[in-house]
């Protein structure tokens, strides 16, 4: 990791436009790579996916293992900024259900956000929050989970001053809900977007995943209003922006609007071959789903899931 962290340095201190160059272009792109890492928070599994969809054939296995071997993956960096430029965003990984939850802190105020929190986390959350001198003010829900119990319930009645929100069009109980925003599909999938001084966030929830989107075959789901939403919300923030999925199944964790605008196998479709594919996945339902909708549709404000779910 040292290795790495110094070439990144190297990298970082060098005059712009800057070009990298060796013989064969395979110590090179691993220069690349781990720059990009670094900047963008990408894990072993993004910089695997990036090396293809970009068609890198000049990176060796050797040199790209050597720089895997070099990265955090999920779960690994938990309560570390998510990129380097940007501490006021932190991210954490939930392995059972490849949840990713959010945590935004205010430099100035010191006053935080979790978005999308899981139950059985609430302590790992609470415990970052105060080893970092920070005040939870609002936990945020992406939407109504259908594959794990929001901890907002349980957090609320630990801390009385902290508030949920969700949006209004999801049917969802909470203390504020939101109308303004990237809704996503009928199931109510809100897109929150941060500007920080450094860099823009979209935390997609299951509206955008990497390289994928969320099922539209229950919850009211709609493939063509998914498919609208995302190119015409979405894919008009900034190409930078950097795209936080509610989900990971395969140790990526971020991407950017434009690597999904180019990669992205679904969204890249036309919206007719977009919903053809989206019917055609036959998915089973979410294991949870029976528990989670109901606990979660109370969001934390006459529901405690972690008293009252059913053995």
């Amino acid at each position: 990791t040292s290795v790495v962290e110094e070439l990144v340095s190297c990298i970082a201190r060098l005059p712009r436009p800057l070009m990298i160059q060796c013989t064969s272009a395979n110590r090179a792109a691993i220069a690349m790579l781990a720059w990009m890492a670094k900047m963008r928070g990408y894990t072993p599994g993004y910089i695997d996916l990036l090396v293809a969809d970009l068609q890198i054939d000049t990176v060796r296995a050797e040199a790209k293992a050597w720089l895997l071997s070099r990265l955090p993956s999920l779960g690994q960096r938990d309560g570390s900024p998510l990129i380097q430029q940007s501490p006021e965003v932190r991210q954490f990984f939930d392995s059972v259900s490849s949840t990713l939850t959010y945590l935004i802190a205010c430099p100035a105020t010191k006053q935080a956000v979790l978005i999308d929190p899981v139950l059985e986390h609430k302590d790992r959350d609470l415990k970052a929050i105060t080893e970092l001198g920070l005040q939870l003010k609002y936990v945020l829900n992406t939407h109504c989970h259908a594959d794990h119990v929001t901890s907002g319930g349980a957090i609320r009645k630990e801390c009385p001053h902290v508030q949920t929100i969700i949006s209004k069009s999801s049917g969802a109980q909470a203390d504020i809900h939101v109308q303004h925003g990237l809704q996503a599909t009928p199931m109510a999938v809100v897109t929150y977007v941060l500007v920080t001084q450094t860099a823009t966030f979209a935390f997609t929830g299951d509206t955008l995943l990497i390289r994928g989107c969320g099922r539209t075959d229950f919850q009211q789901g709609n493939s063509f209003t998914l498919h609208d939403s995302v190119h015409s919300q979405i894919f008009t923030l900034p190409d930078d922006a950097l795209v936080c999925p509610g989900h990971d199944y395969k140790d990526r964790g971020i991407s950017t609007v434009l690597e999904e605008k180019m990669f992205n196998p679904r969204l890249t479709k036309s919206p007719e071959d977009f919903a053809k594919l989206m019917e055609d996945l036959n998915l089973p339902n979410p294991k949870q789903i029976d528990i989670a909708v109901p606990a979660n549709m109370a969001c934390g404000v006459q529901f405690d899931p972690s008293e009252n779910l059913p053995i």
